[in-house]
């Protein structure tokens, strides 16, 4: 059987395109030749298989009062056991979890992480005789145009110094549950909502993932 690893993370993982001058077919969702899951995908080969697992919006822990079932953690169970055999599960969250509504903090948000890497550890879904194996992504912080950018009311106030501040938190969580972390801090985003990736972005995120995993399977 393929080794099998999962990918579930918000609109970034899902391929939303803000500017669709930047995606192959000008539509509002990167194609399968451009999202960082199917270059992970195509950099893996055969002898793996990603599942890709991305919605927009989506928060760690935090229900939005806006939108339903936003908060993998109501349901990550359930999610991680319709895909078992698992070999490796990356997390990619925290962008949206910065928004004002949600009032939370960068460690607030880390904590939100935390509680969800545990529920995901002790879900029953992990390969035979393998103990659970998490990488958890801190998300590129979000740009200072962001506040002036068409989602400035959407996110609020606080989103750019919250999500500069993730990366350390993340670090620190991943240390304490003895899973892998990856920082995509570089990787670009557009000049739209300064918060999505581009298409070069997508490709750098893959690239990271790809060196990182040389080390993880």
């Amino acid at each position: 059987m393929k080794k099998h690893i999962v990918c579930i993370g918000d609109s970034n993982t899902h391929g939303y395109c803000a500017e669709p001058s930047d995606c192959a077919d000008g539509g509002i969702r990167f194609n399968e030749e451009e999202r960082w899951t199917c270059l992970l995908q195509k950099g893996l080969g055969v002898g793996y298989l990603v599942t890709e697992e991305g919605h927009s919006g989506r928060t760690t822990v935090f229900a939005d009062p806006l939108h339903e079932n936003m908060d993998v953690f109501s349901y990550v169970s359930a999610l991680l056991k319709s895909h078992e055999y698992i070999d490796l599960l990356i997390i990619m969250l925290g962008t949206n979890d910065s928004k004002e509504r949600f009032n939370a903090s960068a460690a607030s948000i880390a904590g939100g992480m935390e509680r969800l890497c545990r529920k995901a550890m002790g879900t029953d879904c992990w390969a035979p005789g393998t103990k659970p194996n998490l990488l958890i992504i801190s998300p590129p912080p979000v740009g200072k145009g962001v506040e002036t950018s068409v989602v400035a009311d959407e996110m609020g106030v606080g989103s750019v110094e919250k999500t500069e501040k993730l990366a350390i938190y993340y670090r620190q969580k991943a240390d304490l549950l003895g899973i892998h972390f990856l920082d995509a801090a570089g990787c670009e985003f557009n000049q739209v909502d300064f918060m999505h990736l581009t298409q070069k972005g997508h490709r750098q995120l893959a690239d990271l993932i790809l060196e990182k995993l040389t080390h993880i399977l």
